[in-house]
């Protein structure tokens, strides 16, 4: 049985551009999918055809059992869209941007009222109702954005890329705001850059690249796909990087290694456990490499990508 989102074969071109190719997704009801790329992988566009603001080239979608082509205001009226940038008035107060948006979905005086009020009090902005959005920051204006898409208190939610320039604590807040939502019932589709992001929130993630969807399931079994471990070294200086390398690469499942010339961190995939941890350690010694860090650890969401489409997030 299909999910409350479900699509098969979704395309757009743009040109010799393919934004999507085939995409087939699907989410169940009350559960979060996570979609999970890097800038330019297809991720908007899945959404935007999603939603109705696009039209697919080919294949089919739909969104609480209706079809996205065939009733475009169907869908609408059983979604909430947060996009990647607040789309709120900085001119009007919070607590009149929720108010219009309430009018808007036809709620009456009274009603859009006690409703803009229940949203600012949930999204802890009622401090801050009776001032201009212009003075939020960018958090409070995400949050105020969220809000505003739940006006309707809609069953099914987008979310692209909700937490985009937010600071930790902001970022924080935003995802105990959205698993508060599917703890009541709310099915999401989250898109994402972060790898941290949608290994807490997503019950299951699908990794996309070039529009085509390269792996899917939970964020264990993208890990297991990838499997063994990973030594993590950080070394005390620029000069030293080179040799750690090549020393990780006799070491490393393939020779393969990841280098983040600005942290100085060195990431070879092995296997062998802690013993393979002490003959790293000995042959880094033994070439005269000072670390200031070192880690044995399991994959995770930055491995696995990196590992399926040979670059990070």
């Amino acid at each position: 049985m299909s999910g409350v989102i479900h699509a098969e074969g979704l395309t757009k071109i743009y040109g010799e551009l393919r934004a999507l190719d085939s995409l087939d997704l699907d989410v169940p009801e009350g559960t979060v999918l996570g979609l999970l790329g890097p800038n330019g992988a297809g991720k908007t566009t899945a959404v935007r055809v999603l939603t109705t603001l696009l039209d697919a080239d080919g294949g089919t979608a739909t969104v609480a059992g209706i079809d996205v082509r065939d009733d475009p205001a169907g869908v609408r009226a059983r979604i909430g869209l947060s996009g990647q940038y607040a789309a709120v008035d900085e001119y009007l107060t919070g607590y009149e941007n929720l108010d219009m948006i309430a009018r808007l979905y036809g709620l009456g005086r009274n009603d859009a009222r006690r409703r803009a009020r229940e949203l600012l009090e949930r999204f802890s902005l009622s401090d801050a109702a009776a001032r201009p959005v212009k003075t939020y920051s960018g958090g409070m204006r995400r949050r105020l954005d969220l809000a505003g898409s739940l006006v309707a208190a809609p069953p099914v939610l987008f979310l692209d890329e909700p937490t985009t320039g937010l600071d930790p604590r902001s970022r924080n807040e935003m995802w105990n705001v959205i698993n508060e939502l599917v703890a009541s019932g709310t099915t999401l589709l989250l898109t994402t850059q972060y790898l941290e992001e949608a290994d807490r929130l997503a019950h299951r993630i699908v990794v996309i690249d070039h529009g085509r969807a390269i792996a899917e399931g939970t964020a264990d079994e993208l890990k297991d796909q990838v499997g063994g471990e990973r030594v993590e070294v950080v070394v005390s200086g620029a000069d030293e990087i080179a040799t750690a390398r090549e020393v990780l690469a006799s070491l490393a499942e393939g020779g393969v290694t990841e280098v983040d010339e600005h942290t100085r961190r060195i990431t070879a995939p092995v296997s062998g456990g802690a013993a393979t941890l002490t003959e790293a350690l000995r042959r880094l010694d033994a070439a005269g490499v000072v670390l200031q860090d070192v880690a044995l650890r399991r994959p995770t969401l930055d491995d696995v990508f990196l590992t399926l489409t040979g670059h990070a997030t």
